[in-house]
């Protein structure tokens, strides 16, 4: 029996080849115009000046400009499900905190997955920092717990920026390393709770270095230890948590690139590429290092481990917590 191919069968092989290699070309070409970067916070903050650091370096390495947009609001969730909902072709990315690891364990509802946000790569770490009033009766955390002890049952306040905030996983995790607890006292930003311990209403806080060192170089704060895994490059003389006896009291509010599912995975290995070139770099070494800013250059590998790991041991500290989005 002969077998009869018609003119379109016969070019069918060559149509498919061709529809495969156009996606292909597309993203060798990549970028063609300019691509935006989402920061779920308002301007000005720790997460915004790392990106625009960021955003800098990137716009010469790909030869196109790469344009910040802040999106704030619910807890950095509207920002977040922008990206996670937005066309995975390479041209929208997030800059995301520690909300894309705690905002689902926080939260009964979500309006998008955790899996609907690919990482891409570390941008830097702005380490947290604990302080208290300059005139509190401690300079370090030992003679801090030591203070909680002598007021009994009155305790001592801690401000937050709220349930699940940064500043609240510190306080569980100086509870859980002292079994000291402290009274919380949230407020709607990590600044007001600075200010009031400026202002002597609440006893202790911890806040990002970009925030608090300018207050204690000022004489307004005094730096009681920072919780980030080595000493601050711009304020080498604090010695870190676990320096001083409290390995488990580590976090910082760090600041990384995420791109929604289904972008193409060349593109996410170029951008993490170009990525770590820029964090490398002198420019973004010289702007973020004087204002506490650690540049955390890193792999796509490096980058999920560290997430994998934050979910994992944050969410047994939210549970045994009880976090409940406010």
């Amino acid at each position: 029996m002969k077998f009869r191919m018609n003119r379109k069968t016969a070019f069918a092989p060559a149509l498919m080849a061709l529809g495969a290699a156009l996606p292909l070309q597309a993203v060798a070409a990549w970028p063609e115009k300019p691509v935006q970067m989402v920061v779920p916070f308002g301007p000005g903050g720790a997460n915004d000046l790392m990106a625009r650091v960021a955003a800098t370096g990137l716009s010469k390495r790909l030869g196109q400009p790469v344009i910040i947009e802040n999106k704030p609001g619910a807890g950095a969730i509207v920002g977040a499900e922008y990206v996670a909902k937005s066309k995975p072709d390479g041209y929208t990315f997030l800059i995301g905190a520690a909300g894309v690891v705690t905002n689902s364990m926080l939260r009964a509802k979500m309006p998008y997955a955790d899996s609907d946000l690919v990482p891409v790569g570390m941008i830097a770490v702005a380490p947290s920092v604990i302080v208290v009033n300059s005139d509190f009766p401690a300079s370090n955390l030992k003679e801090l717990i030591a203070q909680a002890k002598s007021r009994g049952k009155e305790g001592l306040t801690f401000a937050t920026a709220g349930s699940g905030s940064t500043p609240h996983f510190v306080e569980e995790m100086l509870k859980e390393a002292t079994a000291i607890p402290f009274v919380l006292v949230p407020f709607k930003s990590g600044q007001e709770g600075v200010n009031s311990v400026i202002g002597h209403n609440v006893d202790v806080t911890s806040e990002a270095s970009i925030v608090v060192l300018p207050q204690v170089k000022a004489g307004r704060l005094k730096a009681l230890a920072t919780t980030y895994h080595k000493r601050i490059s711009a304020y080498d003389q604090l010695p870190t948590a676990a320096e001083q006896g409290f390995p488990g009291v580590s976090i910082g509010h760090w600041a990384g690139v995420f791109a929604p599912k289904g972008t193409p995975q060349e593109v996410i290995d170029r951008m993490s590429r170009e990525l770590q070139e820029v964090m490398k770099s002198k420019e973004a070494v010289d702007q973020l290092v004087p204002s506490g800013i650690e540049p955390a250059p890193g792999t796509t590998a490096d980058f999920t481990a560290f997430l994998n790991k934050e979910r994992t041991r944050l969410g047994a500290l939210a549970k045994k917590a009880n976090m409940k989005s406010e």
